[in-house]
């Protein structure tokens, strides 16, 4: 295979698809973050233990928990509901559950089996922590959206913007945003 065939199976950043809640009442309102968003990344953040024991020349780690961030810059554009949610975050000086937000990244590579506009998805609950706003002609908003807790497995529908839990039992989690 030539290296021109294998880059064809590179995912791009556009094959992924962000959405933040930016609701406060019962019906979530998921809003896309793209126009205005310049970086929205996810770093895992692997958390990892090592230990040698005396009889070994090599110590051994392994992995013991995650602390996944999602560091952004976006253009402060003010009809973009999400980048306007972020902003307030950090203008009102935020804390606590009034800074956090459902979160879902959509893998649009990945698609439901048997159902329309649906992906594989994760919901997160995470912490909108704004670093910055600054600019000398154009405003950008930085930071990151640290996730709070474990991720929902599970699918989402890019029409109707509904998240759906892999498990039926598993309710979505909770958030003052």
């Amino acid at each position: 295979m030539s290296k021109k065939d294998m880059s064809r199976n590179v995912t791009k950043r556009h094959d992924f698809a962000d959405y933040l809640n930016i609701q406060t009442g019962e019906n979530p309102n998921f809003v896309l973050m793209g126009t205005g968003f310049t970086t929205l990344d996810e770093n895992p953040g692997a958390q990892t233990s090592k230990k040698k024991y005396v009889n070994e020349k090599a110590s051994s780690s392994s992995i013991t928990s995650y602390e996944t961030v999602f560091p952004f810059t976006s253009d402060l554009i003010v009809q973009q509901e999400a980048v306007l949610a972020l902003y307030k975050v950090g203008r009102n000086h935020c804390t606590g559950s009034d800074a956090e937000f459902p979160y879902v990244r959509v893998e649009l590579w990945d698609k439901a089996e048997n159902k329309e506009n649906e992906f594989a998805a994760r919901l997160f609950i995470v912490s909108a922590e704004i670093s910055s706003i600054s600019g000398e002609d154009e405003i950008a908003v930085s930071g990151n959206l640290n996730a709070v807790g474990d991720p929902i497995d599970g699918t989402f529908n890019t029409t109707t913007k509904t998240f759906t839990p892999l498990n039926a039992g598993t309710a979505a989690p909770e958030s003052g945003a």
